[in-house]
C-alpha cells in the first residue's frame, strides 16, 4: 500500500486545542479535498479483510466513512450514536471519560446475530469509545475482526487496546504525540 504521504499533507494541525499542548489533527482539509477524500475511501477499501455486512462508524465523523466505505464494499451502515439519539428501541454501552462516563446506543435490531461488521472511524486516540462500540456491537452478536481509522495517535495507545481484543486494526495514518 502506498505510504499515504499524499493523504498526510492534507490534514490540517492546530497546536494548543482544545488546550495547551495537544496538537489537534482537524480532517476537515482533507474531506473538502475531493481527489484525497477518494483516495482515502479507496485505500480503506483495499485494506478491508474479508466480506463484511455492515460498516459501523461511530458518530459523528464515523459516519462520513462508514457511508462513503459501504458503497465499495456493497455493505450496510449500521450507526453508534451518542446516548438519546436514535428513535426506537436501543442497546447501549458505557465507557469512561477521563472525568466520567459517557454511552453510545445503537439500535437493537440493527444488525443480525452473526453478521460481518466492520468498525470505522476518523480517528483513534484512547481507544475508550471504538472499545465502548466493539463490545456493543459484540453485545448484539456481530462478526467483528476489523477496525479502520484514518488517523492513528499510537502514543496514546487506542489501537494497542483494540488489538488486545482481538481486532486487526489499520490506519492509513499516524501522527507522533497527542
Amino acid at each position: 500500500m502506498a505510504d499515504n504521504d499524499d493523504l498526510k499533507a492534507l490534514i490540517r494541525t492546530i497546536p494548543d486545542f482544545p488546550k495547551p499542548g495537544i496538537q489537534f489533527r482537524d480532517i476537515t482539509t482533507l474531506l473538502l479535498d475531493a481527489a484525497g477524500f477518494q483516495t482515502t475511501i479507496a485505500r480503506m477499501a483495499v485494506a478491508t479483510r474479508g466480506p463484511v455486512d455492515l460498516v459501523a462508524g461511530i458518530e459523528a465523523r464515523g459516519f462520513l466513512f462508514a457511508a462513503a466505505l459501504a458503497a465499495p464494499l456493497n455493505a450496510g451502515v449500521l450507526l453508534i450514536r451518542k446516548d438519546g439519539k436514535l428513535p426506537g428501541v436501543t442497546i447501549a454501552e458505557d465507557y469512561a471519560l477521563e472525568y466520567g462516563t459517557d454511552r453510545i446506543t445503537m439500535h437493537e435490531d440493527a444488525l443480525v446475530p452473526g453478521q460481518r461488521v466492520l468498525l470505522v472511524d476518523d480517528l483513534i486516540a484512547t481507544g475508550g469509545t471504538a472499545r465502548a462500540a466493539v463490545r456493543l456491537l459484540r453485545k448484539a452478536g456481530a462478526v467483528l475482526e476489523q477496525a479502520q481509522f484514518l488517523v492513528d495517535l499510537p502514543d496514546l495507545g487506542g489501537a494497542d487496546a483494540l488489538r488486545g481484543e482481538g481486532i486487526a486494526v489499520d490506519a492509513l495514518l499516524s501522527f507522533e504525540g497527542h
